[in-house]
């Protein structure tokens, strides 16, 4: 991703239990936090422009799996990598 230039999101996401945290008020703070976490770790261990990079957080709204069980629940936890295209830069991939 170093040498790729074009802008790069990085996307979090929750399942849909609700969080009970003093540290995060919603699923959606959580998620932005795994996505920032994310670019932290990008920015200080590799050559990642800073202003090439962004994060969102998406909480529980995105699941890839169902919600109804442990494993469901364990694959919408996650952080996606999005390389965007050039010709859809600040845009949707």
């Amino acid at each position: 991703m170093a040498n790729y230039s074009n802008p790069v999101r990085i996307e979090g996401n929750t399942d849909n239990v609700p969080i009970r945290s003093d540290k995060y008020r919603s699923n959606w703070e959580l998620s932005t936090a795994r996505a920032t976490n994310i670019i932290h770790y990008l920015i200080e261990n590799y050559t990642i422009r800073p202003e090439k990079i962004s994060a969102v957080g998406y909480g529980e709204f995105r699941p890839v799996a169902d919600n109804g069980n442990e494993p469901g629940r364990t694959k919408n936890r996650r952080v996606d990598i999005v390389l965007l295209a050039q010709d859809k830069e600040g845009g949707e991939p």
